[in-house]
């Protein structure tokens, strides 16, 4: 007897929110959740950013699992370590349809990307292989995924801003310093703020 693993490709769906600000759209922001969140609470963040001609764009992963247990609230990821290569397939192809969906109705002038945590290395990935053409990629808490060498992609590296918080949890301090070393080495500009693992708005909007 032998075990074979198989694979078929099934059809399916990306779920997303928008929010957008008054006037013809002029900036599309993607903006990519972390792990755990959905995008219809993590969207709310971003609810009353002040800025004109805007659209925000916030693709939710596809795995989706109880915060705790077995019932309760939910959160979604974009992996795991199981099939990894399949699910990065996946999202670089969901996104790109989803850019293209975008594009059918608007006609921006810039094109940002915000990774935020875990999806900040879904986004890197996605600015690597997919199809979209970014002007400014924000990185939030988030680093580079070990797959994608920052060496080898110094275009995006050049477009990459890096945001950490003074107290992000998820960075030792003694680990940060470093960390920003690094990467201003490579071209990426970086940008701290006093706070955690968030979003801080005030921060956002000076980058944006």
């Amino acid at each position: 007897m032998s075990s074979v693993e198989g694979k078929i490709d099934i059809p399916s769906s990306l779920r997303y929110r928008m929010i957008e600000s008054d006037g013809n759209i002029k900036h599309l922001i993607y903006v990519l959740h972390g792990y755990g969140q959905l995008v219809e609470y993590f969207s709310q963040k971003f609810s009353d950013i002040p800025l004109n001609n805007t659209l925000f764009v916030f693709p939710e992963g596809k795995h989706r699992f109880y915060l705790r247990g077995t019932s309760g609230r939910v959160g979604a990821s974009w992996m795991t370590k199981e099939w990894r290569e399949e699910d990065i397939r996946l999202n670089t192809l969901s996104l790109d349809l989803l850019h293209e969906a975008m594009l059918q109705s608007h006609t921006p002038e810039k094109i940002s990307v915000i990774g935020f945590s875990q999806g900040g290395a879904t986004a890197a990935r996605w600015l690597a292989h997919g199809t979209i053409a970014c002007d400014h990629f924000i990185s939030w808490a988030s680093v580079y995924p070990p797959d994608l060498a920052v060496e080898e992609h110094a275009s995006l590296a050049q477009k990459n801003t890096f945001v950490l918080g003074t107290e992000d949890e998820f960075f030792p301090k003694d680990q940060q310093e470093l960390l920003i070393a690094d990467y201003q080495s490579k071209g990426i500009h970086t940008v701290r703020f006093e706070g955690t693992h968030d979003i801080d708005k005030q921060t956002l909007i000076s980058i944006l």
